[in-house]
């Protein structure tokens, strides 16, 4: 793969030559989704860019981290962006010609901060199922302990009647 640096405002990424692909490492991804001045930079060298396809990008493939030659995961941005990029956790991501610019338009549209609005209140929710189902478990174990209590006594009383009843 065939690529070149270039630096988007202050950030610098790098680009494949042959299907116009963002490399962009971890560090800068994340100064780009926060820094609405470098989202507008990537966006207006978007706008410039060639819109003329590019044989045989559109099929998916696995593609191999640039850094260390891995596989990346290919992950749904965001959960819910509708882009799906190829990441490496400990490198960077891959996107393929303009996702980088459709990310930026979600997180711009409010959707990065939507998405993480749903995921806490999903925690929020799986919090308060796991606390419900551990008063219910602690409820079991007391009633069980009673339940065996229970028992307890009446096999006291029951072995009390044998013995009356032998002795008499």
């Amino acid at each position: 793969m065939e690529m070149r640096s270039l630096m988007l405002g202050t950030t610098a990424i790098r680009e494949c030559e042959r299907c116009l692909g963002l490399w962009v490492d971890v560090p800068a991804f994340e100064k780009i989704c926060a820094d609405r001045e470098q989202q507008a930079v990537v966006l207006g060298a978007a706008s410039a860019a060639p819109t003329k396809p590019v044989p045989g990008v559109d099929k998916v493939r696995y593609v191999p981290c640039p850094e260390c030659q891995q596989l990346m995961n290919r992950i749904n941005f965001a959960r819910c962006s509708g882009v799906v990029v190829d990441i490496c956790k400990g490198h960077g991501t891959w996107f393929d010609r303009e996702e980088l610019s459709r990310i930026i338009e979600f997180i711009r549209g409010g959707g990065l901060d939507a998405a993480r609005s749903r995921e806490k209140a999903a925690l929020e929710e799986e919090r308060r199922q796991l606390e419900a189902l551990r008063r219910k478990e602690h409820s079991a174990s007391i009633i069980g302990f009673a339940e065996s209590d229970d028992e307890r006594h009446s096999g006291i009383a029951s072995a009390g009647s044998l013995l009356k009843h032998l002795l008499d």
